[in-house]
């Protein structure tokens, strides 16, 4: 970025996950002497300095500091878990205690148990993702009082609803009974701004922000304060269009929403319960030839980067969807059990509780034409730049969401509307689609501009 980076500040102790490795070490072997057949324990630890902007001055600078604590423990096939941030000798003995005591009276689970010791990462690969520097909030504050300034010069911005830049940093811990044991820190910074336009007594609002592992990526907060001013000022005027089936062009920001859908309905718990419209797709073609979804788990200060899953599993570079073809399920231990299958590395990390399904750095492969390209073919349609209500029938893939945008004529951006609905089936949409080239690794999950045809779409 353009700014100054951070002089040096205060100085600070920097996050140890080895602390909380320690931390975790300890609880498990109290679980295992008090009775447990398995146990883990998980730590999270993060920190945050904010600053908010507003009418050209600082208006709070916020410290954070949390440190928690999750234990799950295994008597047989019994499970349970606890969660807590009271870290003392005695709250760690009450939280042993109290999992110990549930496990005993819960119901049997015959897929629950930690991985097998064989499935376990052994070699860790030492992904950057943390920048270890002092937090300068003269920095934070400068940063925000230049996203404003920038907001405030778009025509018709007419004051700021909110502005902030934040620092951050983060670790977490796991170990098992059964031989892992591992941490992992990260850091993170943030702009973000959200203008007012008014123009002939009606107000619009919009927002824009950008974050990174590194100060030296994040982008300036010129450029993010004259997006976000422009977004609202183009909004103004908004209005309603004649309902109908079109055409629809999802903007990057909103296009993440097709990749989001597809993780959900590829994830093993609910293909294991028969409530994924995808279920039974393994292997066939769901999106047009061409398409491909990847996961990339160890991207260097990626959003989403992690050298393990939730369980200690080993993670991997992958497609998700190779050339249109699911090439495979998002599994955790209890529903690879349940489907017959091997590990994917796609655990989720539960403080106490079973380990869910997460997914690291997934992006829809971008296609050759731009997203002004898109909009020429799609001729007369819609533009859709925000959604809010979204609805899925995860058995059908039967999907319909709020949205404002533009109005497409002509093959080009007409006028803003806003109070409209778009409706359409994932499936058929998944097979219709047609991603853009302007693809930016701005989140965990990302998307480039994606073309839609014939969707209905209601307005007036």
């Amino acid at each position: 970025m353009t700014d100054t980076a951070p002089a040096p500040a205060e100085p600070r102790s920097a996050i140890d996950p080895e602390a909380l490795v320690e931390i975790a070490d300890d609880l498990v072997r109290r679980a295992m002497k008090a009775g447990a057949d398995a146990a883990e324990a998980g730590l999270v630890e993060g920190r945050a300095l904010e600053a908010s902007i507003r009418n050209g001055a600082l208006e709070d600078l916020e410290r954070s500091e949390s440190r928690d604590a999750g234990l799950r423990v295994f008597i047989g096939k019994r499970q349970a878990g606890v969660a807590f941030s009271d870290l003392s000798e005695a709250g760690r003995t009450l939280a042993v205690e109290r999992a110990l005591a549930m496990a005993r009276v819960a119901p049997e689970d015959r897929y629950c148990g930690l991985v097998e010791p064989g499935e376990l990462a052994r070699s860790i690969p030492d992904i950057p993702l943390y920048e270890d520097r002092d937090w300068d909030p003269d920095v934070l504050e400068r940063l925000g009082l230049a996203m404003e300034e920038a907001a405030l010069k778009v025509d018709h911005v007419e004051t700021i609803a909110s502005a902030g830049a934040s620092f951050g940093a983060g670790a977490v811990a796991l170990v098992t009974s059964n031989g892992f044991s591992a941490g992992r820190r990260s850091s993170s910074c943030s702009l973000g701004i959200a203008p007012l336009a008014k123009r002939d007594g009606q107000m619009e609002r919009d927002f824009k922000g950008h974050s990174s592992r590194r100060f030296e990526d994040l982008k300036s907060p010129e450029e993010i304060g004259r997006i976000a001013g422009e977004r609202a000022a183009a909004r103004l005027g908004s209005t309603k269009m004649a309902s109908g089936k079109m055409p629809v062009v999802f903007d990057e920001r909103v296009a993440t929403t097709f990749v989001s859908s597809f993780l959900g309905a590829i994830s093993g718990p609910a293909i294991a319960r028969g409530t994924s419209f995808l279920r039974g797709k393994m292997g066939e073609r769901v999106f047009a030839e061409g398409i491909d979804i990847i996961e990339d788990p160890l991207k260097p200060w990626g959003h989403g980067s992690r050298a393990f899953d939730g369980e200690g599993v080993p993670v991997r570079a992958r497609a998700l969807v190779e050339d249109g073809v699911v090439t495979t399920w998002l599994l955790n231990a209890s529903s690879a059990r349940q489907l017959g299958l091997p590990l994917t590395g796609h655990a989720s990390q539960g403080l106490g509780s079973p380990p869910g399904i997460r997914t690291s750095n997934v992006h829809l492969a971008p296609g050759e034409r731009t997203r002004q390209e898109l909009i020429a073919d799609a001729g007369n349609g819609l533009l859709v730049t925000e959604m809010f209500g979204p609805s899925l029938n995860e058995n059908t893939g039967d999907w319909s969401v709020g949205v404002a945008g533009f109005a497409i004529e002509n093959g080009k951006i007409a006028y803003p509307v806003s109070e409209m609905t778009v409706a359409g089936n994932l499936l058929d949409m998944f097979a219709r689609l047609e991603p853009g080239s302007d693809l930016e690794f701005e989140h965990a999950t990302n998307a480039p501009s994606v073309l839609v045809d014939a969707l209905s779409v209601g307005g007036r």
